[in-house]
């Protein structure tokens, strides 16, 4: 209660109770995978220039091909807007180092043997007359770097252009500077962080110095997919993913990495989004899958979508076509048709964009068979191009069998949490309850406006009850308070039907 103590003239804000709850996004992709080189933390990226800034270009280790590069090209291809892209690399993988003049330490953005490639060289400053300013130069070779490493501020002929070359300039050796090199460089440069190892500026070098050894490690397994969150600021893997709010779908493009019939990575993604409840899978079949006929989901669960085939590209860097896994180019999908509709519209009938084609044709008697199990065809069609062709997804469970249903309770579901927050240690009242009761009775009249509830008024379209019917005395006595919704999601029409019969123009019709 405010306190009135001496007289004159007093102006209150008073709360006029409504509290209205804002959407959430439905179109943050999160994407697990290997990559060329870069750091093992989630990082968003806006487009597939930011990717090859940061993650490198296409892969392929030992004759085979992985497939981040171009699941992400795909999704900003199709209309992604958005994404995180977590890097895996094998637990014991160490990351290139250098020590400069022993004041300063240099580290590759994530471990394996590419670090090997970069080389830096200080020079002086931008800004003359000032000794505690140096200048940094990164260059990185993606096919390895010339030895002897050249002078960077003056590249010879003979020596290939870098793949990356970063310039930071006028860099201050005073920790308490505004220009600190380490916090100038760190976070900003896609090769490398700096730490102070000790005071002073690093001598100027006449030419450039390589880090090193880096190393990839052993093999990758299943645990460095799945990762580890135990340490909040080093997360990694599909854990660190996991911490994400931002992320409504997941992806792993290289969901097959330890072949065709393995389903560890797939057990990973799809335990994640039925644990957290606020994300959904896409999965892909794998690239031999065999006869149509033969192919099903890979699990039972709707949190997640299943679909089949791969796609044909053509490879940007030998001209020859390529097949490649879908995930990525649905996943932009997604974020089309949730940009261009709504989440409550189901991401089929969809024009797959940059694409050569389709590593097979699917026929309608062969979607028969596919379809009621769960399987999404990607279909080519004469005049229309190569679409999705189907919705659903991979549960036995009919309530929740289409794509477009379970993500818009997803979207509804994490809404309503996130805009509800200041419900929290409130007074456990009837004015709390119709204060809530509001707040979410306009957001999803709003929903219903916007067609992504079915009925022709509200009250058949949804309701929200929370009163003395839903709480009992001892739920208040023990701090709980309750709230029953109930929505009618639109969902798709799937099978168009239309019924013709002959018409006798009125023949039949007898003349009065």
């Amino acid at each position: 209660m405010p306190e009135y103590l001496y007289p004159g003239v007093y102006v209150e804000e008073v709360s006029t109770g409504n509290k209205p709850i804002e959407g959430v996004s439905t179109s943050t992709v999160g994407f697990l995978g290997i990559a060329e080189r870069g750091p093992l933390e989630a990082t968003l990226l806006t487009s597939f220039t930011d990717f090859t800034s940061t993650f490198g270009r296409y892969v392929n280790q030992g004759g085979v091909d992985r497939y981040l590069a171009y699941a992400v090209e795909g999704f900003f291809q199709n209309g992604g807007e958005r994404c995180f892209v977590m890097r895996v690399a094998s637990r014991t993988a160490k990351s290139a180092k250098l020590t400069v003049d022993g004041k300063m330490d240099v580290q590759a953005l994530g471990p394996g043997i590419w670090g090997d490639n970069i080389v830096v060289q200080t020079t002086a400053p931008g800004i003359k007359g000032n000794g505690n300013l140096f200048s940094l130069i990164v260059a990185y070779w993606s096919g390895g770097a010339p030895a002897p490493a050249p002078d960077l501020t003056n590249i010879p002929p003979n020596v290939p252009a870098p793949t990356l070359l970063e310039n930071f300039d006028n860099l201050s050796a005073i920790a308490a500077s505004s220009t600190f090199y380490v916090s100038q460089v760190n976070n900003v440069s896609s090769l490398i962080t700096l730490a102070q190892k000790a005071q002073g500026v690093p001598v100027v070098m006449a030419t450039a110095t390589p880090l090193g050894p880096g190393d990839d490690g052993g093999q990758i397994e299943a645990a460095d997919f799945e990762g580890d969150d135990s340490d909040p600021t080093n997360a990694t893997g599909l854990a660190g993913l996991g911490d994400v709010d931002e992320i409504s779908i997941v992806c792993c493009p290289d969901e097959f990495y330890f072949g065709d019939g393995d389903k560890q990575i797939t057990n990973l993604l799809v335990e994640q989004c039925q644990n957290l409840k606020d994300r959904f899978a896409i999965l892909q079949a794998p690239q031999n899958a065999g006869k149509p006929l033969n192919n099903n989901p890979s699990l039972n669960s709707n949190y997640a979508a299943y679909y089949y085939p791969w796609l044909q590209i053509i490879n940007p860097d030998t001209g020859v076509g390529l097949l490649v896994p879908p995930g990525g180019h649905i996943a932009g999908i997604y974020s089309r048709s949730d940009t261009n509709r709504g989440v409550q519209k189901d991401p089929a009938n969809e024009v797959i964009l940059g694409i050569n084609q389709l590593q097979l044709q699917v026929n309608n008697q062969q979607q028969a068979i596919l379809n009621p199990k769960g399987v999404n065809c990607l279909r080519y069609f004469k005049g229309l191009g190569n679409l999705v062709w189907g919705g659903r997804t991979t549960a036995s469970d009919p309530d929740w069998k289409y794509i477009s249903v379970r993500r818009l309770f997803i979207f509804i579901e994490k809404s309503i949490e996130r805009g509800t927050q200041w419900v929290v240690f409130e007074p456990n009242d009837e004015t709390l309850w119709a204060t809530a009761r509001r707040s979410v009775s306009d957001f999803l009249t709003g929903l219903w406006m916007n067609g992504m509830l079915q009925g022709a008024t509200k009250e058949q379209a949804f309701f929200v009850r929370c009163d003395r019917t839903t709480m009992t005395q001892a739920d208040l006595d023990n701090g709980r308070f309750i709230m029953l919704i109930g929505v009618a999601p639109v969902k798709p029409a799937e099978f168009v039907i239309f019924r013709i019969g002959q018409w006798t123009g009125g023949s039949d019709v007898t003349e009065g």
